[in-house]
């Protein structure tokens, strides 16, 4: 009986990574008129491309798999958010702030940054970057091209409040902060436990900036299992295995989050924050959902983990996990979006899942911004 139940289970996750894999997406009106997207290198559609930095992937293989080829994605193909505004009804994708102009920002921008994090300092050995402190001051100025288009502040925000806002950073604070001791200090500073505190502090006072700015439906991505990268494995010699210390941070940040999301939720009720579990996602058996190699990426890497310029990646991208040394493919960003918008298990999302947070109506305001 424990056999037969055991293989019911591996059929209908595999019946439900087909139903991903081969969906095809009707645009229609989108679920919400704009989408704005914070974050680093999972999300970063171009941004860097214009910065004097070495964490930038605006060359081949990169963008391999997707319509318009290396446009500075850190994938071979489509993000994580990139799928969720296909999941929205939006038809096209949300543009990068550097690009971005005209009437398109109605839609949404994309201030993501490779390599960027909570910290102003993190991600700085490897040149410029957007910290979401910039990130927070580029929306700020996309806002007064709102109000310019819309003609009144109180028309803007209230238009701002329909939007969705996704929030998906604190990654680099460990992996190009706190854990490379020889350019920073803070572990010296901090424990693990200090430290996750002290950044989810800062984060809270960012978010509450959003949240003023106008944000009123907030998706704050949790980390991911950032001690299983290729890239981590690779650098700490662990033969195989997963860097644990790397994980327990992401986990030490993660509870810290989701407090931070019941702290939000309780004290702002106008509004709503959901959290994504990107760490149980990142946990399943990806051998169950038809992935075969999860160890390492798809492309030839170089020093800094990311794919050697020009080089041939593998011939199934499906099969992997990751793509480079730290993103995944997107096939695996298939996966993550669908159980951000639609949750296959409760403990994917909390306290609710996108589509049922885009479903939510508030009163509008009419303060002046």
């Amino acid at each position: 009986m424990a056999c037969a139940m055991k293989l019911l289970v591996v059929v209908i996750s595999l019946s439900w990574v087909l139903s991903i894999k081969n969906s095809c997406f009707v645009f229609g009106k989108p679920a919400v008129p704009c989408f704005f997207i914070f974050g680093d290198s999972l999300a970063d559609s171009g941004n860097n491309n214009v910065l004097n930095t070495t964490a930038k992937v605006n060359y081949e293989p990169y963008g391999v798999d997707f319509p318009y080829g290396p446009t500075g994605r850190f994938c071979n193909g489509r993000t994580t958010v990139d799928i969720l505004t296909e999941l929205l009804g939006f038809e096209n994708y949300i543009p990068p702030f550097a690009y971005a102009n005209g009437s398109a920002i109605l839609g949404g921008v994309n201030y993501a940054s490779g390599a960027s994090g909570i910290r102003r300092e993190s991600g700085m050995t490897s040149g410029t970057v957007l910290s979401m402190g910039k990130q927070l001051k580029n929306h700020r100025k996309t806002i007064s091209r709102i109000i310019g288009m819309l003609g009144k502040k109180s028309l803007a925000r209230n238009y701002l409040n329909k939007c969705l806002y996704s929030v998906a950073t604190g990654s680099n604070d460990y992996i190009n902060n706190y854990f490379l001791p020889q350019y920073y200090n803070t572990s010296q500073e901090y424990t693990l436990e200090e430290y996750a505190v002290v950044l989810v502090e800062q984060y809270s006072r960012q978010i509450l900036r959003l949240y003023e700015y106008g944000a009123k439906k907030v998706v704050l991505g949790g980390l991911g299992l950032i001690g299983c990268t290729p890239a981590a494995i690779a650098s700490y010699g662990t033969n195989g295995s997963c860097y644990e210390e790397l994980n327990y941070a992401a986990q030490l940040f993660n509870q810290q989050l989701v407090s931070l999301v019941d702290q939000l939720n309780s004290n702002l009720t106008d509004a709503k924050f959901i959290y994504i579990n990107n760490y149980g996602i990142g946990s399943v058996n990806t051998t169950s959902l038809g992935f075969t190699v999860s160890d390492a990426g798809c492309c030839t890497l170089n020093s800094g983990g990311l794919c050697v310029e020009d080089s041939t990646p593998c011939e199934d991208r499906s099969e992997y996990v990751f793509w480079d040394g730290f993103h995944p493919t997107e096939a695996f960003n298939r996966i993550s979006a669908n159980k951000s918008y639609s949750s296959y298990e409760s403990a994917d999302t909390y306290p609710m899942d996108v589509s049922q947070l885009v479903e939510l109506e508030f009163n509008p305001l009419v303060a002046e911004m």
